[in-house]
Order: C-alpha cells, then sequence, then structure tokens
C-alpha cells in the first residue's frame, strides 16, 4: 500500500480502536448494577482495545487529511476489525466458539440481528446490552461515533463521513451534522424506552429493544424475537418505531425544528409508502389463502414482517417458514430495497429505487420522442440537468448491479453448503436478510450451520453494511496499492 498511505488508515483505525475500547469498559457498568462476574473479561478486553488504538496514533502520527480512497479502505477494515475484537467478549464471557462469536458480532455491529445465540434470554445482562450497544452505535456507524468525539474541522471528516456510506448534511460542517445526529438518535430512543415501557415491556427490555428498533437491528432479549409477548400493543409500539429508524435523520431534523409536513413531503418517505402499500397487498392475499387464518391474525403478522423487512430491522412475530414460498418472496423484494439513505436501515436504498425507476421511464419516452426533445426529469424538488442524471443513474445502477452480484453469490455458496434442507426461496430470503441487513430469517441461520455458510453470510452482511465500493476498494489497495490504475 506504501507507508505514508498506509498510515493514514492506521491512524483512524487507531481512533476507532481507542473509542470501541471506551465502549467495552462503559459495560462495567451493567456487569456493577447486575453483580456479574465479568469484570475481569470487560477490562482486559477494553483496556487492550484502548492501548492497541493508542500505540497505532501514536506510530503512524500524520498531519496529513485523509483523501476519499484512503478513507474508503479505512472503512472497509474497520468493519472487519471492530467485530473481530468485539467477539472477544462473546468467547470469553459466553464461550461460544470463535466463529460464531465473529457472525454474533458482525451481525450486531452491521445491524443485521442474525444470530448464532439460541436462548438470548440466558444470556448476562452484560452481553444482552453489547448485543444492543452494538447495533445501536453500528446504527449510524462507529467511524461517525469517532468523527464526534475525536476529529477536528478541516480534518479530512467528510471523506471519512461518505466512506460509511454517509452523504447528507444537516448542518454546514459535518462535525455539526455527526453531533446533531446523535443527538436526534437519543431522543429518539428515549422516546422508544418510554413507549415500549408503556406498552407493557419491562424496563430492561424496553430499552434494549429500543436501541435495536430505532438502530434497525432487531437483536432482542428475549428467546423468540417480539413474539415472547404476543401481545398486539407491543407490536403496534414496535412498528413506528421501525419505520423512523428508517427514515433520513435529516427529515427528523426538519420535523422536530417544527416542519411536521416534511414526513409526507420526502421523496423516500413517500416511496416507502407506495412500496409498502404495493407489497402489502399480495402479502395479505397471499398469507389469507395460504396459511388458513382468520382477516385479523393474517393482517396482524402480514403488517408486523412486512415493515420489519423494508425497515431491515428484522424483529418477528411469527415463523416466516411456515408461509407460502410466494410470501417468503415478497418480503424478500422489501428487504432488498430497505430504507432511506441517511437512516439506520439498509438494503439497496430507496433512494436507488427511485433513480432506477426515474432512469427506466426516462429512457422509454426518449425512444417515443425525436432526438432534440427536452425531457425533464426531478428527484425530490430538484430538476437535473442531463449530466446530473447520467452521473446520479450511473452510481445507483453500479451500486445496484453489484448488489445482486453479490446476492447469486452467496445464494450459490449456500445452495451448495445447505443442499437440499432447504429450497432456493429460502436461501435467497436468508442471503437477502444477510446482505440488506435485516435479520429475518426462515431458521438456516443457526449454530450448526457449515462453517463455510456462516462465512459466506459474514461476507455478505459486511458486503451489505459498506454498500460494496469500500470493500472492492480495500481489496485494489491489497493487490495494488493506492495509486490510480
Amino acid at each position: 500500500m506504501g507507508l505514508s498511505n498506509l498510515s493514514l488508515v492506521l491512524r483512524d483505525l487507531g481512533g476507532i480502536l481507542i473509542i470501541l475500547g471506551v465502549l467495552i469498559l462503559s459495560l462495567l457498568v451493567i456487569a456493577f448494577i447486575f453483580h456479574e462476574d465479568v469484570m475481569m473479561p470487560v477490562i482486559a478486553t477494553g483496556t487492550g482495545v484502548v492501548l492497541i488504538g493508542l500505540l497505532l496514533r501514536l506510530f503512524f502520527r500524520t498531519t496529513r487529511d485523509p483523501e476519499y480512497k484512503h478513507a474508503m479502505v479505512c472503512a472497509a477494515l474497520v468493519w472487519l476489525i471492530v467485530p473481530a475484537f468485539s467477539a472477544i467478549l462473546f468467547v470469553l464471557i459466553e464461550d461460544m466458539n470463535p466463529l460464531d462469536a465473529y457472525f454474533e458480532s458482525m451481525s450486531g455491529w452491521t445491524g443485521t440481528g442474525l444470530t448464532m445465540v439460541t436462548h438470548p434470554s440466558r444470556l448476562t445482562h452484560t452481553i444482552q446490552f453489547w448485543r444492543s450497544l452494538m447495533q445501536w452505535v453500528g446504527g449510524v456507524g462507529v467511524i461517525v461515533l469517532m468523527l464526534t468525539i475525536l476529529a477536528r474541522p478541516g480534518t479530512g471528516a467528510y471523506v471519512l463521513y461518505r466512506a460509511e456510506a454517509r452523504e447528507e448534511r444537516i448542518k454546514p460542517s459535518i462535525i455539526s451534522t455527526v453531533r446533531m445526529t446523535w443527538w436526534i438518535y437519543l431522543f429518539l430512543t428515549s422516546m422508544g424506552i418510554l413507549i415500549f415501557f408503556i406498552a407493557g415491556m419491562k424496563p430492561w427490555e424496553a430499552m434494549n429493544h429500543a436501541m435495536t428498533a430505532i438502530g434497525t437491528g432487531g437483536f432482542s432479549v428475549t428467546d423468540n424475537s417480539i413474539a415472547s409477548y404476543n401481545s398486539f400493543i407491543i407490536e403496534l409500539a414496535v412498528i413506528p418505531m421501525m419505520i423512523l429508524g428508517a427514515i433520513p435523520f435529516l427529515v427528523h431534523y426538519r420535523v422536530l425544528k417544527g416542519n411536521i409536513r416534511a414526513y409526507i413531503k420526502d421523496t423516500q418517505c413517500i416511496t416507502f409508502m407506495v412500496m409498502f402499500s404495493i407489497l402489502l397487498i399480495p402479502l395479505l392475499v397471499t398469507n389469507y389463502f395460504m396459511t388458513g387464518s382468520d382477516i385479523f391474525t393474517t393482517a396482524r403478522y402480514s403488517l408486523f414482517q412486512l415493515v420489519s423487512g423494508m425497515t431491515c430491522t428484522g424483529f418477528q412475530t411469527t415463523d416466516v417458514s411456515e408461509w407460502h414460498l410466494l410470501s417468503i418472496l415478497i418480503v424478500t423484494m422489501g428487504m432488498v430495497i430497505g430504507g432511506a439513505t441517511g437512516s439506520t436501515a439498509g438494503g439497496v436504498k430507496l433512494l436507488r429505487a427511485v433513480i432506477a425507476y426515474k432512469w427506466i421511464r426516462w429512457s422509454l419516452k426518449r425512444n417515443f420522442l425525436p432526438p432534440r426533445a427536452i425531457i425533464a426529469v426531478r428527484l425530490g424538488d430538484k430538476l437535473l440537468e442531463r449530466w446530473e442524471m447520467v452521473r446520479i443513474f450511473s452510481e445507483a445502477s453500479l451500486i445496484i448491479i453489484l448488489w445482486i452480484f453479490f446476492l447469486i453469490i452467496g445464494v450459490g455458496v449456500l445452495t451448495t453448503v445447505v443442499g437440499s434442507h432447504y429450497n432456493l426461496g429460502e436461501i435467497i430470503f436468508e442471503v437477502a436478510s444477510a446482505q440488506g441487513n435485516v435479520g429475518l430469517t426462515t431458521g438456516l441461520t443457526n449454530p450448526g450451520l457449515p462453517g463455510a455458510g456462516k462465512m459466506m453470510l459474514i461476507f455478505n452482511m459486511w458486503v451489505g453494511r459498506l454498500e460494496i465500493i469500500p470493500v472492492l476498494m480495500l481489496l485494489r489497495a491489497m493487490l495494488k496499492g493506492f495509486e490510480p490504475f
């Protein structure tokens, strides 16, 4: 990579490891409250991670600002290394094998929610909270957290911010933007805790579920996710929190500033409701006729699972493996599309779905009109110039094509690994859930899944969270360095 380039990447990696170590050490508060004998593993792991971070910051000091290529490589490395260090706690405290521990940690940080834990209710409170904290911080981004605490204006903050699949600005500066993002996040999380407690959850459950709902992660402290409560009231409380997590922070900011209509004027919010309506109708019809349930039960489970899938949260209230294949594929479509850019949700993103639709519509119109005809295209309130259209459509198409490419690879590997135990629809559902950072499962993801299958899903989660390009940049830098082609 070259020492000067590598020093930039490792310096920023060091800063992130310092933050990670502090997060791990914060678990001492939970261990103390619940009188759990986990102090030594937490102290040893947290202190070790902080020291490694400090050494990296010390040895690779440089005044240079990172360029976009450095930030992309750093982001790809961060989302491999942070889960690796985080997995140590699962090994030391819960005696999980290293691969399962890394899977759990990757699933947590990427906000996926697929799990290798059979009985979450039996975990120590410390690890229960650690799973929730990973998803809560990971929802916004560990690099974004580092920028909030360590970065100063003029230190290349914007390229690091963009490298973690974020581009929206709430405030004029990036540092102000990330700090405002965290204030909004804290407010929504606090609101979720209160709502869940009023709906009937115990305080500990309300706190953990609020963190993983607004972070669209889906980890639970109960054995059967939200299905454990069998409460329609609790499900009604969870649904809006999942949706709020899948809405851009910029829109939340506008609403909190007094523009209530921002929710119904934003392009992605409108698209979410349109896509949800389009998918819900066939899902309701299929489930009603195929499951034999009454209309209320059908609507209750269909509504919740579709919201959970489209927001990429992954909470479950029913066993989707018992659904008809068509129902599974409908939810899969929702998971692939995902939530909004600038939110905590995964998937291809609603904005790219809008762009793809407008590109197809524009192309069809152009074929029926004279060559010199000008076709106006709007994206939100903005009227796009032709060069802007080409750039935006090209970028969105690239991500969508690569996303589908890696999805196909995952399906191919998992099909080979699990053999005839699961049908193709269930395998596509599982890989889409992993790569979309959703967490819904047909039962394929479990501790008994062969190692190759676990590693493939880990790769899909990693690729999905980073939206692919940083992964390709890392691979390219490892092979050819940072110099241009």
